[in-house]
């Protein structure tokens, strides 16, 4: 299985499963959803998550999504990748809390998948 994961607030989560799909701010203004490999979500979280409580950890099969995928890079020269549409419910195979620790940075929470 290929794990790409996101990042998202729980109430966000919470309304996608009451639509039957996710979506967020970032896909109606610059057309896609960021999403991170493994070894890039605690720097993501870091840059931009920094001691804001209320996170979940989306880990999805790329395999399962329906919108395409492209991996781009992005300014550091790393390859992220973006989905190009909705997010499939189907293909989110675990959400884990995700908080900060009291310094306010992340450490990548235990996986079980």
């Amino acid at each position: 299985m290929s794990l790409i994961f996101h990042i998202t607030h729980k109430d966000q989560w919470q309304q996608a499963q009451q639509q039957g799909f996710y979506r967020c701010d970032s896909l109606e203004s610059e057309g896609f959803i960021h999403c991170s490999r493994r070894e890039q979500v605690v720097w993501v979280a870091d840059s931009f998550y920094r001691a804001q409580p209320s996170l979940v950890l989306l880990c999805i099969d790329a395999a399962r999504v329906q919108a395409e995928i492209k991996y781009e890079t992005i300014e550091n020269g790393e390859q992220f990748p973006h989905l190009y549409g909705v997010l499939n419910l189907d293909a989110v195979v675990d959400i884990l809390n995700f908080a900060p620790g009291k310094n306010g940075l992340f450490e990548l929470p235990e996986m079980k998948v």
